[in-house]
């Protein structure tokens, strides 16, 4: 579990194949078709170059070699921008497109934001470092937004926590309209910092970068300006049943749709899993993750399980984690309140977080310390998801949010949540059905070649007679 810390100005707040073992044409296709997900691709040429930023010295045989089930995957759309060290050359990030970009160790990188004066703002950086990097407990970034003349409108800093596993973590930072904020509500120039902090003791390699920005209109009227009436905080009870399988995704562009009920997957350790709940107005979300128990192994590794949720602009608006010593465990999330927009104006993270309506996201980490003990794995996990309550209408916002739809629930979200496990299950047949059709193949070509060459290596130690 990560640890965070925050300050806002307007307080609206692991049998198979290893892909190594896939050295020669054949047998990279064949182990590539028995590699699941990830792995399968880190078996075909370039899957580093897709899986490992660009400039960060990760395209060498040391990344390949890396695992491939920690690979973090960039959203395929995401445009390639550097950080300036300064404001005067920061380039310019827009809402609803997706960057990448790198920060060193010990780096300070400044982006800009071109924003008008009544429309809220929103900008997250996911930091992704190297596999296998040593991290200290307090290593992390530091997301900051700031006007043309430094007045600062928000602050947060995220950290990889007591666990020291690489995994990506994600800070956000706003530029909110509110009254209450008067000196961020102008238009012009936005600066978006995002500062590295580091322990003496850390590895020296730079961290990827996925940058992500939205806009969220004002309001037709004005609404209330206070944080909501009390709610209901005692935690519900868990869903129970064994659940369907439904594997995540290994990034936030592809994390994989759930609703409610009772899903399993498998975990490896340093593995990071990203769902996507959607979530409207008034409806109220809680979640768990179980890891299950382990055949073998002794000790106690801390940190080891994870469950952190992001709302729609990927800011985190809580997260949880469990040690583990074998025997299974449960991380659960803290009771969220219901969606609703005066949420903003409240003072902790945890309801501040669940102002707008959408898609939230569970994220799921195993530290890469369980293997030291209990083996590479992978475990059995287990996602029970809640969502309580009826949905109703939205505040009534005055202009269309940048992306579209970022701050509502379609129709579409809602029959994606129902069938993305069937469609992601059928879409992963289909590129094993198409691979195994092109490996059969060359399987045939490569035993033909391998015969013929047998055959006239044995005629030619035949005696004449």
């Amino acid at each position: 579990m990560g640890r965070r810390t925050a300050w806002w100005r307007a307080r609206a707040r692991r049998g198979r194949p290893s892909a190594r073992a896939c050295g020669v044409a054949a047998g990279a296709v064949l182990c590539a078709a028995a590699l699941p997900g990830p792995a399968a691709a880190a078996a075909a040429p370039g899957a580093a170059a897709a899986s490992y930023g660009s400039g960060t010295g990760f395209h060498n045989s040391a990344a390949a070699s890396a695992s491939a089930s920690a690979a973090y995957a960039f959203a395929e759309d995401a445009r390639t921008v550097t950080g300036a060290p300064g404001t005067t050359d920061a380039p310019l990030i827009e809402p609803g497109r997706t960057y990448r970009s790198s920060l060193p160790r010990g780096a300070k990188a400044y982006y800009r934001m071109e924003l008008d004066p009544v429309s809220n703002a929103y900008v997250s950086a996911t930091a992704v470092p190297r596999p296998g990097s040593v991290l200290s407990t307090s290593d992390g970034i530091r997301v900051s937004v700031q006007s043309a003349d430094s007045r600062s409108c928000s602050r947060e800093s995220v950290s990889f926590g007591a666990a020291h596993s690489p995994h990506p973590i994600t800070a956000w930072g706003a530029r909110t309209t509110s009254p209450a904020d008067p000196v961020c509500r102008g238009a012009g120039p936005y600066y978006v910092v995002v500062e590295r902090v580091d322990a003496a003791d850390s590895s020296p390699g730079a961290w990827d970068l996925e940058l992500a920005a939205a806009t969220e209109p004002g309001l037709t009227r004005t609404g209330a300006t206070s944080a909501p009436d009390p709610w209901d905080s005692a935690s519900p009870a868990p869903l129970t049943g064994r659940g369907q399988r439904r594997q995540g995704g290994a990034g936030f562009s592809r994390a994989v749709p759930v609703r409610q009920g009772v899903w399993r997957a498998a975990v490896s350790p340093g593995q990071t899993l990203f769902y996507k709940v959607p979530v409207d107005w008034g409806q109220q979300l809680s979640a768990t993750a179980e890891l299950g128990s382990s055949a073998g192994g002794r000790g106690f590794a801390v940190g080891a399980l994870s469950l952190a949720l992001h709302n729609p602009v990927r800011a985190r608006v809580e997260d949880t984690g469990v040690g583990y010593d074998g025997r299974q465990r449960t991380a659960a999330l803290a009771p969220v309140p219901p969606v609703e927009y005066a949420n903003r104006y409240a003072v902790t993270d945890r309801v501040n977080g669940m102002r707008f309506a959408g898609s939230y996201y569970l994220v799921v980490h195993l530290a890469e310390s369980v293997a030291e003990d209990f083996g590479d794995g992978p475990f059995g996990l287990t996602l029970r998801v809640r969502v309580a309550g009826a949905a109703h209408d939205g505040p009534g916002y005055a202009g269309r949010a940048v992306p579209r739809d970022a701050f509502g629930v379609t129709a579409a979200d809602r029959q994606a949540a129902a069938d993305g496990g069937a469609a992601g299950d059928d879409t992963a047949m289909k590129a094993l059905a198409a691979g195994g059709i092109g490996a059969g193949t060359l399987v045939l070509v490569v035993l033909g070649v391998w015969t013929a060459s047998a055959r006239r290596r044995a005629g030619a130690r035949v005696p004449v007679r």
